[in-house]
């Protein structure tokens, strides 16, 4: 899908931009996650939900950026493998913001 080194150079530094963004998101919207989700684990659940979201906006950029339609030209899985490249800097951040939200 993605054979374009520039058409993944541009999506890498698109999902690296979105991953910046997320510990004022994780301020402004999950400040108390474990009281409004009863979750044990806040920190795989809000992997879990920005992987999904970067992903989803991810594949809009693409669509847009490329024009294409998505039939048969977008792999998911690549975009999902991309974003999954940056596993240790999203958990590290989700981490981090969480506990100076304590």
């Amino acid at each position: 899908m993605l054979q374009d080194s520039s058409i993944r150079k541009s999506i890498d530094e698109y999902i690296k931009r979105r991953i910046k963004e997320i510990p004022l998101e994780v301020k402004e919207t999950f400040f108390k996650t474990k009281q409004v989700w009863k979750c044990e684990n806040e920190v795989d659940f809000l992997y879990g939900y920005y992987v999904g979201k970067i992903e989803e906006s991810t594949l809009h950029y693409l669509l847009k950026a490329t024009r294409a339609s998505a039939g048969g030209f977008i792999d998911s899985f690549e975009i999902r493998g991309m974003i999954e490249s940056h596993r240790s800097e999203l958990l590290t951040l989700i981490k981090n913001t969480i506990s100076e939200n304590q």
